[in-house]
């Protein structure tokens, strides 16, 4: 019996029983949708992460105070005063992998303007802070660094600040605010960067110069941190090389011996690209978890084709003793029973492609969640599809190719 016989018989056999072929479709349509619905949903996050860290400066370094060891106790880190002016100074003129380098140091407070307030931080920066977090400046301009050597009351608010001191839409520069005592000119406003992938509102700051609130706020001669801005991605490892060698050698720690614990560090240093590869790892892992669950479905799907393609064997059984009392080899029967199951599952797996793509675009619509359809997934699901449909037909069509056909045609 040639191939395309083969094709009309089952064909025929599924649309002889409509309904229940769709019902048996149902769970790989289901599997194939859910699958694509969620990966398409993992990835979209996880691009939208990227993209985030990378618009905060994707080779941008911080440099913090590090718990350190003494006397077997670990410090916090708060507590901790181990950077100094001096250290960023050593950073800015010794390091060879960086484009940029700005001391930080900051405080919480209230902003006021006439009867308006509202609670902010106020960040002690230098000019590169711009180009590390890829700020820019949309009305006015940036403090000069004459402003940083008189340590200047001059301040640039972001957005969030501006909109909660001025609600009318006043114009903020010229204008004198107040961080909680201390009056500061406003000279410019940030461009809007909206929330980070953490939720944060980028735009609820104000820079100032670092030396204003080194001397006027906090009173204090030490940094809560440094950032830098390596030359390019590639060379963020060799930069942070470079600045753990010059804070070591300014810090006068010694190397590490057999004898002792490894090197020890009164500081600590972290990367946008290790942050981006931590979150990635994280995404990856729950990309896959959404999958696996999503693929219980196809399983299911699969079993439920098992199901009923045993009753479809029970039921023409007869039928299956005719065909093989009149010449229909085993093989014959066995391809007859596995095409319906493919039938099945590549008819389910191409709806379900359509669904989950369907459904993909109304998450991004109803949730606003961000998506991003692979290829490769709609091609593992339909591939999976069918894979599952025909394993879980092959058994049925199995027996049904194994029957006696004298105790078929007596089957009752």
């Amino acid at each position: 019996m040639n191939v395309t016989n083969l094709f009309k018989i089952a064909l025929k056999a599924i649309s002889a029983n409509k309904l229940r072929s769709f019902l048996t479709a149902l769970g790989i349509i289901i599997g194939v949708a859910s699958v694509i619905a969620m990966l398409a949903v993992g990835q979209g996050s996880k691009r939208s992460i990227r993209k985030q860290i990378s618009e905060m400066g994707s080779n941008m370094i911080m440099i913090h105070p590090g718990a350190d060891m003494r006397g077997g106790v670990r410090r916090d880190p708060e507590e901790m005063q181990t950077l100094k002016l001096e250290d960023y100074e050593s950073i800015r003129d010794e390091a060879r992998y960086l484009s940029a380098v700005s001391p930080t140091v900051n405080s919480s407070g209230q902003f006021i303007y006439g009867n308006n307030n509202t609670p902010s931080t106020i960040y002690g920066v230098n000019e590169d802070y711009l180009a590390i977090r890829q700020l820019k400046v949309e009305d006015g301009e940036f403090f000069s660094e004459q402003d940083i050597r008189t340590a200047a009351k001059v301040c640039v608010l972001g957005k969030t600040v501006v909109d909660n001191l001025f609600p009318d839409g006043g114009d903020p520069i010229g204008k004198v605010v107040r961080f909680n005592t201390i009056p500061f000119r406003v000279v410019g406003v940030l461009k809007s960067k909206g929330y980070n992938s953490m939720g944060m509102d980028q735009d609820d700051l104000a820079l100032v110069p670092y030396t204003t609130v080194m001397k006027r706020i906090l009173a204090v001669t030490y940094l809560q941190g440094i950032n830098c801005s390596a030359v390019t991605e590639d060379a963020t490892d060799l930069a942070i090389e470079d600045i753990t060698s010059i804070l070591r050698k300014n810090h006068k720690l010694k190397e590490g011996t057999e004898n002792t614990e490894a090197e020890v560090n009164d500081f600590t240093i972290r990367s946008q690209e290790e942050i981006a590869t931590m979150m990635n790892t994280t995404m990856d892992l729950l990309t896959v978890l959404l999958g696996s669950v999503a693929g219980i479905s196809l399983v299911v799907g699969g079993i439920g084709i098992m199901n009923i393609m045993y009753v479809s064997v029970s039921e023409r059984t007869k039928e299956i003793g005719l065909r093989m009392s009149v010449g229909a080899r085993g093989i014959d029967i066995l391809s007859q029973f596995l095409i319906e199951a493919a039938i099945l599952s590549i008819a389910g797996g191409l709806i379900g492609v359509f669904l989950g793509i369907g459904a993909a675009y109304a998450i991004k619509m109803a949730a606003h969640m961000p998506i991003y359809i692979q290829w490769w997934s709609i091609v593992m699901s339909f591939g999976v599809c069918t894979f599952i449909g025909i394993f879980f037909g092959w058994y049925p069509a199995k027996k049904a190719a194994n029957m006696d056909p004298i105790e078929a045609l007596r089957y009752e």
